[in-house]
């Protein structure tokens, strides 16, 4: 205990002087001794300043480390370390969703699944293992969301917590849970639609913007349905006008697709000019593509009139679908191709409209059947007139 002071009427509790942190001059640092399964051991207790350390309270942490109340700082180190390398071997949720992703890192949706799971799961029940899950715990998150005016986002975040928990029991690394983590329905299938009327207002709030490359990149969502994300990407070699198709590498689907190149939107590709870049939509600096058009997206909106709450761009796709179904001319399963929908459920959400053209084709056939029976009675009765006359 050289250079340390023992502190009179405090068994085990020594100082010694050391430079003041964060002013001038010293401050004694408290230092406690004591034995511990047969070995003396000294720990630190604290500065004078910097850690309103006294005597009295050196006395008490030296107590409550003989009898188990309090570790050393160095016992709190290796615990610390100890606990995090047991999380690290531990399937919580947390863990579970971090490996959930590793192993789908191709698939394009997880950027934004990332951001709810980070904002309301990973903090909270996150941390737990899936078996400490109650339903409470479900219930709670549910009810903070759905009272935060948060009804859908309540559905997604619940969705990703079953999802990663299902991961583990499917994969064997953590046991079954005692529940079923129930997910909100919600009516929210929006099949957005525009009146012929509208599009025509479209076409014209198309043609008189100052953007022309925010309204062809517009156009382009009209005439192919294709994702915004998909049409800022899109390169020249993408488009094979010979053949008459464009290929998106990678689309949302989850693989490389192709779907035709119409007449419209061939227009709209030759009308706009090549330059150096190998992109479509060329973005600020080389070698980068567009990423946004927000300001123009929406001031075209606003000129066309478009309906409360309609999307510019993803809104346009639909409305693609929608023309496509409405037609009665193209199946299901051609309109998944052209959407490139990975899961004919997410098509079929058109189908409605499908349904009323063929029901509208069979009331057509009634109405024709109905006239030309009313048209054969009608010459039946003109027939027995005519007889009736013809005998008198």
């Amino acid at each position: 205990m050289a250079g340390r002071e023992k502190v009179d009427g405090y068994a085990g509790v020594y100082y010694r002087m050391a430079d003041r942190i964060g002013g001038k001059g010293q401050e004694k640092v408290y230092y406690v001794v004591y034995k511990k399964d047969g070995k003396v051991v000294e720990a630190k207790a604290g500065r004078q300043y910097a850690d309103d350390m006294t005597p009295a309270r050196a006395s008490k942490f030296r107590n409550n480390l003989i009898e188990g109340r309090d570790q050393t700082r160095q016992e709190k180190r290796i615990a610390e370390k100890a606990a995090k390398e047991a999380e690290n071997t531990q399937w919580t949720i947390n863990a579970l969703w971090d490996h959930y992703c590793a192993s789908h890192a191709d698939n394009k949706s997880l950027t934004n699944e990332k951001a709810k799971y980070e904002l309301y799961v990973r903090s909270g029940l996150g941390k737990k293992e899936p078996h400490e899950l109650v339903p409470l715990d479900v219930d709670r998150l549910r009810l903070k969301l759905q009272r935060a005016g948060k009804r859908t986002m309540a559905a997604r975040v619940l969705e990703l917590l079953r999802r990663s928990v299902n991961y583990g029991i499917k994969r064997g690394l953590v046991p079954p849970i005692k529940f079923k983590i129930e997910i909100p329905r919600l009516n929210n299938e929006v099949t957005e639609d525009l009146s012929p009327e509208q599009i025509k207002k479209l076409v014209k709030a198309l043609d008189n913007d100052e953007d022309q490359t925010a309204a062809n990149v517009m156009r382009l969502a009209l005439f192919t349905g294709m994702r915004k994300g998909e049409i800022f990407k899109l390169r020249w070699d993408d488009i094979d006008f010979r053949r008459g198709f464009i290929t998106m590498l990678d689309p949302k689907g989850g693989k490389d697709s192709m779907i035709p190149l119409n007449a419209a939107a061939r227009a709209v590709f030759e009308s706009i000019e090549q330059g150096d870049s190998e992109y479509v939509f060329p973005g600020r600096f080389p070698g980068t593509h567009l990423t946004a058009c927000k300001k123009s997206f929406a001031r075209i909106a606003k000129a066309a009139e478009f309906p409360l709450g309609f999307r510019p761009i993803h809104g346009l796709r639909h409305v693609y679908a929608s023309m496509l179904a409405s037609s009665g001319e193209v199946e299901m399963h051609v309109l998944q191709r052209l959407m490139t929908h990975k899961n004919i459920q997410t098509t079929m959400r058109y189908a409605h409209l499908r349904d009323q053209t063929l029901k509208d084709a069979s009331g057509l056939a009634g109405t024709l059947i109905d006239e030309a029976v009313a048209e054969k009675d009608e010459k039946d009765e003109n027939r027995v007139v005519n007889l009736e006359g013809h005998s008198q």
